[in-house]
């Protein structure tokens, strides 16, 4: 029997920038929620603060290969949600000391850091940016209680505009000593809307084909080269496996973007899957929520929900399919995992390079340190009921303690889940909220 620590110790050099990871772990993108916002003046909005950088500190000392941050919004009024951290020229500051402090924070213990740029695109609620901009004029559908504006088309000038700005984005990181930045292509986010049918209804050169619709993508990455010029700058994407709703992006569709990924530099692609229409991976979650928060002794015996106890690694078999289609671009698999053997047999299996893990460091920010020591096997497991949902709001609220300095709630602890649970049974709105933005 091989040692999946040894394995998952093993350095990762990136084919196209040339850098090297120091261990096969990648801590994935979570929206933090820790810049400051104001609901009335935009210009207030999306500055990092002290309590991000103690959170970056707090992740550092967790010997993670890489750190990958929350989804940094480029325009300050399409937000994902309140509190995100945001970089656009038209803000009075770039916040580019800010963004060092992080940067070196993530950096203290040999990490490389990567800053998550996004656009929500529809995925906007109403009370932050009534009018979205989208591909085409197809509404989010209302989900879980909270509402979308219809989108504006983007004109082919808006398109160009949106290019620029995440091009922006990327130089502002890079002058703050960020070794590079991921796109974010999934979760139903404005570039994952371009690639989709369902939300991408153009005829122009934006869409149409699989190319042509993986454009502003094709032209982003472009730009960001031009506005960082230097080759060690690392370009990555996270990228659906497939949208699981109807004419969304499909499996043989998102290897085709990875290839196109390839060609132009990719130095890795995160692989995921879903977006907001399809939150849950079994949809009786989303009625049975009420339930689990309010009355779980009243829910149907035979309610079984997909969970992490089913399989580890969500992704994997996509992964597996991907794999020979890729010379050059490393695979992160990010989603479900929980013990460092199962880990380890994903990279033997040549399913990953790399390891992605949001949740467990939630609750247990040191967990790479501690697997990569021999001090433990597995992540910390919980007493919730089975609702994915749950889980993400409790992760949201541990992120939250860990940039205050507080104690992290140890919801593997009953007593902790039913004070938990009972502070949700009066914010129930607002936790679906949460648990709809939490994994960027």
């Amino acid at each position: 029997m091989f040692d999946p620590v040894e394995l998952l110790k093993q350095p990762v050099t990136f084919p196209f920038s040339g850098r090297t990871a120091k261990n096969r772990f990648l801590k994935s993108a979570m929206s933090e929620r820790l810049a400051t916002f104001s609901t009335f003046d935009p210009c207030g909005r999306g500055q990092p603060t002290e309590e991000l950088v103690r959170l970056y500190e707090t992740w550092a000392k967790g010997d993670i290969g890489i750190i990958v941050t929350g989804n940094i919004q480029i325009k300050k009024d399409h937000l994902e949600a309140t509190g995100n951290t945001i970089i656009d020229r038209d803000l009075p500051s770039d916040y580019l000391q800010e963004w060092s402090e992080v940067a070196r924070a993530a950096k203290s213990q040999g990490s490389l850091v990567i800053g998550q740029l996004n656009h929500p695109g529809r995925q906007v609620s109403i009370n932050i940016q009534p009018y979205p901009e989208a591909p085409s004029d197809v509404e989010q559908p209302s989900t879980g209680g909270v509402l979308f504006g219809r989108p504006t088309p983007l004109t082919k000038e808006g398109i160009k505009d949106i290019v620029h700005r995440f091009a922006y984005a990327a130089s502002v990181l890079h002058s703050a000593g960020f070794d590079g930045v991921q796109l974010h292509v999934a979760h139903g986010y404005l570039l994952s809307q371009f690639l989709a049918r369902r939300t991408n209804m153009r005829n122009d050169e934006y869409g149409g084909s699989l190319v042509n619709r993986a454009q502003i993508l094709l032209e982003t990455i472009a730009a960001i080269r031009q506005a960082v010029q230097s080759p060690s700058f690392i370009i990555s994407v996270k990228l659906n496996s497939q949208d699981c709703i109807p004419e969304g992006l499909s499996t043989e569709e998102s290897i085709m973007v990875a290839k196109l990924l390839e060609t132009v530099g990719v130095d890795f692609i995160e692989v995921s899957g879903g977006a907001y229409e399809q939150t849950i991976r079994n949809p009786r979650d989303k009625v049975m929520l009420p339930y689990i928060l309010i009355k779980p002794e009243l829910m149907p015996s035979d309610y079984k929900p997909y969970t992490v106890e089913n399989r580890e690694g969500y992704f994997v078999e996509y992964a597996e399919l991907l794999r020979p289609h890729l010379n050059l671009s490393k695979i992160v698999v990010t989603g479900g995992f929980q013990t460092a053997q199962g880990m380890a047999d994903t990279v033997l299996r040549g399913a990953a390079d790399i390891i992605g893990l949001a949740r467990p460091l939630t609750a247990e920010p040191h967990l790479v340190r501690d697997i990569l020591r021999g001090e433990k096997k597995k992540a910390k497991g919980d007493k919730f009921p089975e609702s994915p949902m749950l889980r993400f709001v409790a992760s949201a609220s541990q992120i939250a303690e860990i940039g205050n300095g507080q104690d992290i709630s140890d919801f593997d602890n009953a007593f902790h889940v039913a004070r938990f649970i009972a502070k949700m049974q009066k914010e129930i709105p607002a936790a679906i909220s949460e648990a709809l933005a939490i994994f960027s």
